[in-house]
C-alpha cells in the first residue's frame, strides 16, 4: 500500500511532535495518534473526548490527525505512523481485501443523516441523469454513503449514467457545489444548510431512511488488538464517555464550540445544525453490526470485487463492547442519559 510522500512526511512530523510533547504531560498517559479521513461531525466523539479530557481519565493522550482519504489513513496505520484510525467500513473492507490485517472494536454510528443537495435547476430524482456527483474517493466513506442513499431512493448509478468525481473532503465538495463545478452531493446537514442558503436545492433528507448501516469507529491493526487489549478497552471507554457528554443537553454549548472550531464553521447556527446532526446519528449502541457490514460489503464489492470474498466476522471484534455491557459500563452510561 502506498500513499503520497508529502502525506507521509506530514504524518511523520506530527507523530514526532506528538511523541516529544512537553514533559508537563503525565508520563502515565499512553499516547495514541489516530488518523481519520472524513472531515465532518462524525469525528465529533473523538474531538469531544480529546477536548474535554475524557480519554485522559483512562490514561490516554490521544491526538486526531486528518488526512486526505481513508486510503491514506489506512496506509499510515499499516506503516506504523499512526497507532489507530477512525475509518469508514468501506475503507476497512478495501484494505483487508488487499492484505491488511485490521480489526474494528466499536462504532457509535448506525444511521445516515445527510441531504441530497443539487443545483437549483434540478427539481427531481429523474433530473439526476448523467449528472456529476462529488465524492472524496471511490470506495471511501463519503462515496459509500452516497451510493447507499441513491440505492435506497431507487437511483441506479449505472443506469442513470452518474459520474462520481473525486473532489476532496466535505468542505471542498461544498465549495464545488457552490461554484457549480459539480451537480450534486450527499452532504451533512450542516453543509447542506450552507448550500441551501446559497440557493441550492435539497431533494432528500436521508435522516429517516431505514438501511443497515454502520459508520466510522475505532479500528487498528489486528496485532495491536491482540497485544494491547487494555489499551483498546480504555479507548472504547473514553469514546463512551464522550457520547454521554454529547447527549447530555447541559453540554450543548460546549459541544457546539468543539464542532465549530474543528469544522471551521462561521456561525452558531451552522454549529447548532452540526450538533443536532451529531446527536441524531450517534448512539451508545456501539457493538459492531455484522448485518450492516455485509450490506456495506455489497456496495464496496462493486469497485473492489475481492471484498465479496471476505468474512466480516473475521474483521469485527465484539468482545470489548460485550465486556462494557457485562461490567455495567454501558448500562451506567445509558442510565446517565435516562435511556
Amino acid at each position: 500500500m502506498r500513499f503520497y510522500s508529502k502525506d507521509r512526511l506530514l504524518i511523520g512530523i506530527v507523530a514526532l511532535a506528538f511523541y516529544v510533547a512537553p514533559v508537563a504531560i503525565s508520563q502515565a498517559q499512553d499516547k495514541v495518534l489516530m488518523s481519520y479521513g472524513g472531515h465532518n461531525e462524525t469525528a465529533g466523539p473523538m474531538w469531544v473526548g480529546v477536548d474535554k479530557g475524557l480519554f485522559k481519565k483512562h490514561g490516554l493522550e490521544i491526538q486526531m490527525l486528518q488526512v486526505r482519504s481513508g486510503q491514506v489513513s489506512l496506509s499510515a496505520l499499516m506503516s506504523g505512523d499512526v497507532q489507530a484510525f477512525w475509518p469508514a467500513v468501506s475503507s476497512v473492507l478495501s484494505g483487508v481485501s488487499g492484505g491488511a490485517k485490521i480489526g474494528c472494536i466499536a462504532s457509535p454510528f448506525n444511521r445516515i443523516a445527510r441531504e441530497l443537495i443539487v443545483r437549483k435547476e434540478i427539481d427531481s430524482l429523474a433530473g439526476l441523469r448523467e449528472k456529476v456527483f462529488g465524492v472524496q474517493s471511490i470506495g471511501g466513506g463519503f462515496w459509500l454513503q452516497t451510493m447507499i442513499v441513491l440505492d435506497r431512493l431507487g437511483v441506479d448509478a449505472d443506469k442513470y449514467k452518474l459520474q462520481m468525481r473525486i473532489i476532496g473532503d466535505e468542505p471542498t465538495i461544498l465549495q464545488a457545489l457552490l461554484a457549480s463545478n459539480i451537480d450534486a452531493g450527499v452532504i451533512t446537514l450542516a453543509s447542506a444548510a450552507v448550500a441551501k442558503r446559497a440557493g441550492l436545492r435539497s431533494l432528500v433528507n436521508t435522516s429517516d431512511l431505514k438501511v443497515p448501516y454502520q459508520g466510522v469507529g475505532i479500528c487498528t491493526r489486528s496485532d495491536r488488538i491482540a497485544n494491547s487489549p487494555d489499551l483498546m478497552m480504555r479507548m472504547a471507554r473514553g469514546m463512551v464517555d464522550a457520547l454521554v457528554f454529547i447527549h447530555d443537553p447541559r453540554n450543548k454549548r460546549e459541544v457546539m464550540d468543539v464542532l465549530k472550531r474543528n469544522l471551521r464553521l462561521s456561525s452558531d447556527q451552522d454549529a447548532e445544525t452540526s450538533y443536532n446532526s451529531l446527536r441524531l446519528v450517534s448512539t451508545l449502541d456501539i457493538a459492531p453490526d455484522p448485518e450492516a457490514w455485509r450490506n456495506i460489503q455489497r456496495f464496496v464489492a462493486r469497485v473492489t470485487p475481492k471484498v465479496a470474498q471476505l468474512d466480516v466476522n473475521q474483521i469485527i471484534t465484539s468482545r470489548f463492547v460485550k465486556s462494557l455491557e457485562e461490567t455495567g459500563y454501558l448500562p451506567e452510561a445509558r442510565k446517565k442519559l435516562g435511556l
